[in-house]
């Protein structure tokens, strides 16, 4: 353990990033539910719509936990610079944090704004961690 113990704030993000993404499912279901909607279905495409925007949010998280946790468990396990590693998952957290309150809230219009900013921040953090354990492994 004492290998990965310079890692522990990209550690934790993945923990933290996974917790809030688990947490959401039943506010999302909740929500759905709130409207008379089946298990699995999706909220008429309204930005107005609370129900929309959490579920919105919580697919967010869920399409981006695999890449984050990938690019993140990569750039870890080849060694890459635990400065960089923690400092960029960091920063991915607290974008997409960030990025889920904005999106709950419904602040900004749905397609640009602070809540997009958030997301090529997000995308643009693990984009250079893929990359720099795609230059480490070789």
């Amino acid at each position: 353990m004492e290998n990965f113990a310079e890692y522990s704030h990209a550690i934790t993000s993945l923990v933290v990033f996974t917790l809030v993404v688990l947490v959401m499912a039943p506010f999302s279901a909740l929500a759905k539910q709130g409207k008379g909607l089946a298990p699995g279905a999706t909220p008429q495409q309204d930005y107005s719509d609370n129900a929309y925007r959490l579920n919105r949010a919580y697919l967010n998280g869920t399409e981006t936990l695999p890449a984050y946790v990938a690019v993140t468990m990569a750039a870890i396990l080849l060694g890459v610079s635990p400065f960089w590693v923690n400092l960029l998952a960091s920063v991915a957290l607290v974008a997409r944090l960030v990025m889920l309150v904005v999106h709950i809230r419904g602040v900004g219009k749905p397609h640009s704004g602070l809540r997009s900013v958030l997301f090529v921040l997000g995308w643009a953090c693990m984009v250079v961690m893929g990359i720099m354990a795609l230059v480490a492994a070789f």
